[in-house]
């Protein structure tokens, strides 16, 4: 038996479903760093561009880090 090839419609679909999956996908990212009070790494990276063109922002795992420290303290223990 011979496969069927989709047709471009079909394509179309998958590619318009895809497309808003990422989207959504996406946008729950952001969703879930505000609920755990977690600051977005992209949100930082539009802001630095806009406002300190000339600097180099922070690497991600840089960006967390700062981030865990500020919110449970650098070098302390909560047990």
């Amino acid at each position: 038996m011979r496969k069927k090839l989709l047709h471009t419609k079909q394509y179309f679909k998958l590619g318009r479903i895809f497309s808003a999956l990422c989207k959504i996908y996406q946008r729950s990212d952001r969703f879930f760093h505000l609920l755990v009070g977690m600051p977005s790494y992209d949100k930082y990276l539009e802001h630095f561009r806009k406002n300190h063109p000339d600097k180099i922002p922070k690497t991600q795992r840089e960006f967390f880090k700062e981030a865990m420290e500020a919110k449970y303290g650098a070098g302390r223990n909560k047990c």
